[in-house]
């Protein structure tokens, strides 16, 4: 082993929540990673996904191991929630499939393994900025050019339409463009639904592969239906595409690692050689997803009682975040906080992004306690009515003491 070997964090956000525990001050507020949070600071835990996982358990009579592409009743529900009731039809032939993985994240390496091994694709593109794993996930699966497309406009706080746009329209056929159906991570923004039209225009003309990322759908809108609009969209125009589901966030199942990666296909001719790739690619890494997080998935979206309550409580849990938006704004606006504000308003999902630099990063942490990721993202859902003005205060002294 080289002995000049540097040994370093894999994760900045993991590192920073070490430092974040064995931080003793009294003062200290921790807005890195996405839980959902209630008042008292608690990771929030669904009162009806609590019930529901005390009845799975209950029911399961061995721990055998699920087939390879997962529970099949899991993958249909979660690819209804993406694409609508009335995909059941294309499930049935093939031109809409998918396969349990491990969360997200595994969803994302199990289709940028696909795209690299069966289609030859070589070059992607990621959102400046991004979630800090988008890039890991292609690189390790062996892409060999990671390339990002403008998104955050830094001097007016806003999306660079504009920009973006101007990037997908150089980037060479094949090239996998990885977006983000809602909530964008890290800055909130979203693109509205006349510029997700030009995006799709792009997509079809330069032959691209749109490769979705759906870690929030309820949390954007409150609507899960809302949240798929985008997705449900580039379908209807014909256009091929894949897309990783997550269920930490919106079941709270964080680490139950419920995830799904689908397809959506204009035919079926591909399906059966892509599902033997993927099973030779799930086989060489985690032989098989785990089953107790897609069982209760599977048992609330599957009685319309349940359902309806999940619902219900997500909508609550949105329309809590969305006050604690306007709040912020209106108390970093109070503190006269340097710059506009706008953009945490405009913003949907879970997190806010403060535009701020690593510097100023530093003095939150250092000064006040304060923690943020190193693109200056908060967790919004850590917030509450015992920390936000201490918030608000800390970052308007930060904004004028650092420059």
């Amino acid at each position: 082993m080289d002995s000049k070997t540097v040994c370093r964090p894999v994760s900045a956000m993991y590192h920073l929540s070490a430092l974040y525990a064995q931080d003793d001050n009294p003062s200290k507020v921790d807005l890195l990673i996405g839980y959902y949070k209630t008042e008292q600071s608690d990771i929030y835990a669904l009162p009806v996904v609590q019930r529901v996982e005390t009845l799975v358990t209950q029911q399961i009579k061995n721990h055998k191991y699920l087939p390879l592409l997962g529970s099949e009743h899991f993958v249909r529900d979660a690819c209804q929630l993406l694409y609508g009731q009335d995909v059941k039809e294309r499930l049935n032939n093939g031109t809409v499939f998918g396969v349990q993985t491990i969360g997200c994240t595994g969803g994302m390496r199990v289709g940028a393994d696909l795209l690299v091994s069966h289609m030859n694709c070589t070059t992607f593109y990621v959102s400046d900025p991004t979630w800090e794993n988008h890039r890991l996930i292609f690189l390790s699966s062996g892409f060999l050019k990671a390339k990002t497309y403008r998104y955050w406009n830094e001097a007016n706080k806003c999306l660079d339409f504009e920009g973006l746009c101007e990037d997908l329209s150089d980037a060479p056929s094949k090239s996998v463009i990885v977006l983000q159906a809602c909530g964008h991570n890290p800055t909130s923004l979203d693109p509205s639904k006349k510029q997700w039209e030009r995006i799709a225009d792009i997509i079809q003309q330069r032959h691209l592969i749109p490769f979705f990322d759906i870690a929030y759908q309820g949390f954007a809108t409150g609507n899960t239906d809302k949240d798929a609009w985008v997705i449900r969209y580039f379908v209807s125009r014909g256009i091929e595409l894949l897309c990783a589901q997550s269920f930490s966030k919106n079941f709270g199942l964080y680490n139950e690692r419920v995830g799904n990666l689908s397809f959506s296909l204009n035919s079926s001719d591909y399906t059966a050689a892509y599902k033997s790739q993927i099973e030779l690619s799930i086989r060489s890494s985690y032989s098989s997803a785990p089953n107790h997080g897609a069982l209760t998935v599977h048992t609330i979206m599957n009685d319309n009682g349940l359902r309806e309550e999940w619902l219900l409580t997500l909508k609550n849990m949105y329309d809590r975040v969305n006050g604690l938006r306007h709040t912020l704004r209106e108390l970093l606006e109070k503190s006269d906080a340097p710059g506009s504000w706008s953009h945490i308003t405009d913003g949907k999902g879970m997190f806010s992004y403060l535009g701020i630099t690593e510097n100023q990063v530093e003095h939150l942490r250092t000064k006040f306690h304060v923690y943020v990721s190193l693109t200056g993202r908060i967790n919004l859902c850590s917030l509450n009515d015992n920390n936000i003005g201490y918030v608000a205060k800390s970052i308007a002294s930060t904004l004028k003491e650092v420059q």
